[in-house]
């Protein structure tokens, strides 16, 4: 062989031995456990205060709007969240308020204020699945927030996705029985968890029929304080049309919120 050729062909081998994966390894995956222990450790500060507007979108195009003050505030035992509604005037007064409990053999507690009953009525676990105020969310979603269940799914990871130009892995969770399939209203859900951020950037779910029936993502997530935040979810009911748009504004990790804040007793006063 002559000298030249050789030169032509040692970029090809160079070329060759770098994609050789013997050369270079891939990164281990992650289990679906490990990926949900990343999701759930991440910070998201000790208390956060934020304002949520919410668009109703049916399949005509028709919309309605919902505005709200959200309140959250964790502890190493429980993450409380407090919603009040401060619109439309016939929502005005309406509160929710959910305990998380971080012991996944302990039942979470959540309670609904609605001013026309002028009672506080604590919600039963078997409602967790219905409808939040009209939107495409569950009490279950709003709930666990940016937060993974273990005790409700067994997860799987699938393999990895692109979203919104963001690496993700591609994690599969499966109810971990049928009664909790029935309470969560869900058979099976895909969430693509970015890499990097430990957050859902996209989830698609499928009813107990295996319909799919709804898709949310989270197509803004901006860094507040050192901790990623999400500032706009689109959801979309793929069995009805409609679709729920939730942008959140005035977004402050503010850990003076006082504990009374997230008593059901609270509910009954008023807008803090």
């Amino acid at each position: 062989m002559r000298f030249g050729s050789r030169l032509l062909l040692l970029p090809l081998l160079v070329s060759a031995a770098q994609a050789d994966p013997a050369a270079s390894p891939p990164l281990p995956t992650p289990t679906g456990l490990e990926v949900v222990q990343r999701v759930n450790d991440r910070d998201e500060g000790i208390a956060l205060r934020r304002r949520s507007r919410m668009e109703l979108i049916d399949a005509k195009g028709r919309t309605r709007t919902r505005e709200a003050k959200m309140f959250r505030k964790s502890s190493e035992d429980v993450k409380k969240t407090s919603v009040h509604f401060v619109e439309p005037a016939a929502l005005a007064g309406t509160a929710f308020l959910t305990f998380d409990y971080a012991d996944a053999e302990r039942d979470d507690d959540q309670w609904l204020y609605l001013p026309a009953h002028r009672k506080v009525r604590r919600i039963s676990p078997s409602d967790r699945g219905g409808s939040f105020f009209g939107t495409d969310l569950s009490y279950e979603d709003v709930k666990k927030e940016t937060k993974l269940a273990l005790e409700d799914y067994r997860w799987t990871v699938l393999g990895t996705e692109t979203v919104d130009g963001y690496d993700c892995y591609l994690l599969e969770g499966i109810p971990v029985d049928e009664a909790t399939a029935r309470e969560l209203g869900y058979g099976r859900v895909l969430s693509r968890i970015d890499r990097e951020r430990w957050i859902t950037r996209l989830a698609d779910y499928w009813d107990l029929k295996a319909q799919h029936l709804k898709t949310t993502h989270n197509v803004a997530i901006d860094e507040i304080d050192g901790i990623w935040t999400i500032r706009r979810t689109e959801v979309e009911n793929h069995r009805s049309g409609h679709r729920t748009v939730l942008e959140f504004s005035d977004i402050a990790y503010d850990d003076s919120l006082p504990d009374e804040l997230f008593e059901p007793g609270s509910l009954t006063r008023g807008i803090p």
